[in-house]
């Protein structure tokens, strides 16, 4: 892509934190204890083997874009190690998922904050768009820094559970009969109570729970420095992703039994927090949660905007997306994300269970995209290396590639065996299909058109 078209304001500390914040989110803080319900303490397991899988996606995703950072990150790499037709359906995909993913987080976050205010929800949700709508367009750099800031009080609040219960395990704080290692062996159940199935299970529901982490790539290409800024970000996010959820996970179940009704009833991190009796553990956690779902929300107006630039710039979009401002935004993406995020939040509220539908795509999307990062991976590596434009290397190669495709299509086969994964499974195949029909006929016009020109 042309980078002088567009702003270079995000520093190592904007990528770095907007990648802890984007994956240590709502994902952790709401979905730990339904992972927990799923798999007891064996979910251990599932968060390690989806984090390795994780791990290696986002080392491979860092090695291209430290070579050549571009806003449309996978899309682009994509379309030049498979073929243009894998960059525009993985392009959009991406865009259509997160989209979809941008109305519930505002429906989320709006509903806990109608509880602390008679404001309606709907107001509250379209104040806040508009506000996050002012922040993508004023400029990248305060994009950046109102995202560091979220991510910051994210990361802070984790590391205080992880102080909090450590204490409480180590006998200074508080904590409950029974909390220690033997929760983890000796509880109803044993390590794995609900067998292999849930161990599986548990790790469809985990997965994803770690997207959003590429959304370092894309900013990548507005960032000061790009080659090195990626390089240094990828390095020094990975193994703090995965000490935040592990440790997490860890903590409260070695501090509750992972039946317990209370992590049902009031969710994991606020039942730990009110067993070693923290004060106000539940409003904080409020608090916590709206914050994580506002940064999301945040964070994937710019995601979208980006790769629906980068599409329109490669012709693959409407060039009309190619408008920049004097401040290096691309306006005019930034308004069509937050138009069709009106659309999600209204079709959320008026049609709950087609967006359901929807919205059920959407993990397994990653998926796909996954599966196309390692596959570009593999076919570019060669490609840079003799260009001299590596400053990442990713281990093994391509073996690392070709065991993580592997390791993916058996998370999609897992899939088929559970009734939900299945569907939603088929679904996103269904609308990657569908996007891959439009490219087709969008060639076979274009083609048809040249030669009507030329007649």
């Amino acid at each position: 892509m042309s980078k002088s078209n567009l702003s270079a304001g995000l520093k190592v500390r904007h990528l770095t934190m907007m990648g802890l914040g984007s994956a240590v989110g709502a994902g952790l803080f709401v979905g730990a204890g339904q992972s927990i319900a799923t798999a007891g303490p064996g979910v251990l397991v599932s968060y390690a083997l989806a984090g390795l899988v994780v791990v290696s996606v986002m080392f491979m995703l860092g090695e291209m874009a430290s070579a050549k950072p571009s806003s449309g990150a996978f899309s682009t790499y994509a379309e030049e190690g498979v073929g243009k037709w894998a960059g525009f359906a993985v392009g959009w995909i991406y865009w259509f998922m997160l989209i979809m993913v941008l109305g519930v987080e505002i429906l989320a976050a709006t509903s806990i904050m109608a509880t602390w205010t008679p404001v309606p929800q709907p107001v509250i949700a379209l104040v806040l768009i508009a506000l996050f709508a002012a922040v993508n367009l004023i400029g990248v750099r305060q994009f950046g820094e109102m995202e560091f800031w979220f991510a910051a009080i994210k990361v802070a609040a984790i590391i205080a559970f992880l102080v909090i219960g450590a204490l409480a395990l180590i006998g200074v704080l508080n904590a409950p009969e029974g909390a220690g290692l033997s929760r983890l062996f000796n509880g109803e159940g044993g390590f794995f109570p609900t067998g292999a199935s849930g161990v599986a299970a548990g790790l469809l529901a985990v997965m994803f729970a770690f997207g959003g982490i590429e959304i370092i790539t894309i900013a990548a290409a507005e960032a000061t420095n790009p080659q090195d800024s990626i390089s240094r970000a990828t390095f020094s996010i990975i193994g703090r992703i995965l000490f935040f959820y592990l440790g997490s996970v860890f903590i409260i179940l070695t501090v509750l039994s992972w039946n317990d009704p209370a992590i049902a009833d009031k969710g994991a991190f606020v039942a730990v927090l009110e067993a070693i009796n923290v004060p106000g553990a539940a409003k904080v956690m409020e608090v916590i949660i709206v914050i994580a779902l506002l940064s999301a929300f945040n964070a994937q107006i710019y995601g979208t905007s980006r790769m629906a630039y980068s599409l329109s710039e490669r012709g693959e979009g409407n060039r009309v997306l190619l408008a920049v401002s004097k401040n290096g935004v691309p306006y005019v993406a930034v308004l069509v994300s937050v138009f069709f995020a009106v659309l999600a939040v209204i079709l959320h509220m008026v049609e709950g269970e087609m967006a359901g539908i929807l919205l059920d795509a959407v993990g397994a999307s990653l998926l796909i995209i996954w599966f196309f990062i390692a596959f570009s991976q593999i076919r570019l590596r060669p490609k840079y290396e003799e260009q001299g434009l590596l400053r990442l290397r990713t281990w093994a190669h391509p073996w690392l590639g070709i065991g993580t495709m592997m390791a993916i299509a058996a998370f999609g086969i897992l899939m088929l065996f559970n009734e939900t994964g299945r569907r939603n499974l088929l679904l996103a195949l269904v609308i990657f299909i569908v996007i891959v029909g439009i490219y087709v006929i969008k060639q076979a016009t274009s083609r048809r058109d040249r030669v009507d020109a030329s007649a």
